[in-house]
């Protein structure tokens, strides 16, 4: 399994009338989360992409349970407890810095060629980076 964290503040354009993180950005955060994870192993979307290869979100689901507010720091924590081949799952969980819990949430993704279109295994170098962790 692998869990990385990252640090978000929250800006005043990403919050409704009435002071909360609006909750369509909550989805950008994860994809930080994610974005964040890969690079820390020297994988970047960009170079999947160079590569040949798109990931696609096939499903996203996320659990409101207390609102972010405006200057929140907040934590996004990232796991990736399956070991992927074609699919990557990832969960989530947002905390402010009370360390409160805001939200959790689930990403599935999905390696396809960029030509085809088709869904393929994740590329050697990205399973090799990561085997360790599983």
């Amino acid at each position: 399994m692998i869990i990385d964290e990252t640090k978000i503040r929250v800006r005043y354009i990403e919050t409704d009338r009435m002071g909360y993180v609006y909750y369509g950005h909550y989805a950008q955060f994860y994809e930080v989360g994610r974005t964040e994870m890969l690079r820390g192993f020297g994988i970047t979307y960009k170079q999947l992409e160079e590569d040949g290869y798109f990931l696609p979100v096939a499903d996203l689901n996320i659990n409101y349970l207390k609102p972010a507010v405006y200057d929140d720091l907040l934590t996004v924590k990232t796991f990736l407890k399956k070991k992927p081949l074609i699919k990557l799952e990832f969960e989530y969980e947002v905390y402010n810095q009370e360390n409160v819990l805001l939200n959790t949430g689930t990403t599935l993704l999905i390696f396809v060629d960029a030509q085809t279109r088709k869904p393929v295994k994740a590329p050697l170098y990205f399973l090799e980076k990561i085997e360790k962790y599983f």
